[in-house]
């Protein structure tokens, strides 16, 4: 049985022309005046791609240290050894070990939102892959989880440090900041969000490569945005 809208999100909907392909200055106005829950929302893009992510070459996915942060508190757990342990505790790592918290994980333990490893330490991720894996957690170096400045990664994280990636049917949705940030910093990050993705285009996908752009809070209604002002924005 389909759930009924609340009065809020019903109002909310009033609000937004669907069949509107709005600015982004409107677009990110709009979604700000039209949010009525009690909590500071993420607030999310959500580019639909002209990709087919079943071929490996055009699988997008990066990530992105955002302008004006994310607004959010990331705990961060690090996986090395050596000097870099007490390196990425002074750094501000909520959690720092090597063969003990991998071990922890293996038990079951998840109590972090990012994990940054040494390249040393790799060999023995291989028994909890299957763990972080599937949540998105395993170390990546093309995401700069997996390097020897450890330090520098917790601190990007800690900064506001988004991923991103093609899922079914070339959607990528990441966040840009929280319904709080005033409208300037959420156009920053959005504008840094965008250049990323336009860049990332890969040389084998055809037609039209951003098909749709639809910003929206974590309980807000969805703003098309116009993509040809986006993608025009993005080559300046």
């Amino acid at each position: 049985m389909a759930r009924s809208k609340s009065k809020k999100l019903v109002e909310a909907l009033t609000k937004v022309d669907k069949d509107k392909l709005y600015s982004i200055e409107e677009a990110i106005k709009l979604i700000k005046e039209v949010k009525f829950a009690n909590f500071d929302e993420t607030v999310d893009l959500a580019f639909r791609l002209g990709v087919d992510p079943r071929h490996a070459d055009q699988m997008i996915r990066g990530a992105i240290a955002l302008p004006a942060g994310t607004g959010k508190s990331v705990r961060v757990c690090v996986i090395t050894s050596g000097d870099k342990l007490k390196a990425a505790e002074e750094a501000g790592a909520d959690f720092v070990g090597g063969d003990d918290i991998v071990a922890k994980i293996a038990g079951g333990w998840l109590d972090f939102d990012r994990v940054i490893a040494s390249p040393d330490m790799m060999g023995k991720l291989g028994r909890i892959g299957r763990v972080l894996g599937p949540r998105g957690l395993m170390p990546n170096p093309k995401l700069g989880t997996v390097t020897p400045d450890v330090a520098k990664a917790v601190a990007e994280q800690k900064a506001g440090k988004v991923e991103y990636r093609t899922e079914k049917n070339g959607i990528i949705h990441v966040p840009i900041g929280k319904s709080s940030f005033d409208e300037a910093k959420l156009r920053e990050n959005f504008n840094a969000i965008l250049a990323a993705i336009v860049k990332a285009k890969p040389a084998s996908a055809k037609g039209t490569y951003m098909k749709s752009l639809t910003i929206s809070t974590t309980m807000g209604p969805g703003v098309k945005i116009d993509t040809i002002e986006a993608t025009a924005v993005a080559a300046k």
